[in-house]
């Protein structure tokens, strides 16, 4: 068991003196929390920009694999990339995600 704090004057500390020493020690050091902000677009405004996000990454590794030298698209980077390329989106682009379900419950989290 590890000794307690060593007494100033000869007698052990009592609680009271005990936890004004813990505050004192603790209030020098101030606490940041950071909270991430609420995402507050509503479910179909969130799947549009997810699935603009996928063509965006899609046309990025497009130009990656035109770069690419043609000794290093056999490798596994170069197989992946044209994977990611070959990726037939049109189907996720034309979804048009429902609209209204769940809007009269205030507890639907996502709903504006």
């Amino acid at each position: 068991m590890k000794p307690g704090p060593k007494p100033e004057n000869g007698h052990p500390l009592t609680a009271a003196e005990r936890q004004a020493r813990f505050r004192q020690r603790h209030q020098a050091e101030p606490v940041i929390r950071y909270r991430r902000p609420a995402d507050r677009r509503a479910r179909p405004q969130r799947w549009h920009d997810a699935v603009a996000e996928l063509v965006r990454l899609q046309e990025e590794y497009a130009t990656w694999l035109d770069a690419l030298p043609e000794a290093t698209q056999d490798t596994a980077t170069g197989q992946a990339l044209q994977a990611i390329v070959e990726l037939d989106l049109s189907d996720i682009l034309a979804i048009e995600p429902p609209r209204g379900f769940g809007r009269d419950d205030p507890r639907t989290p996502g709903t504006p």
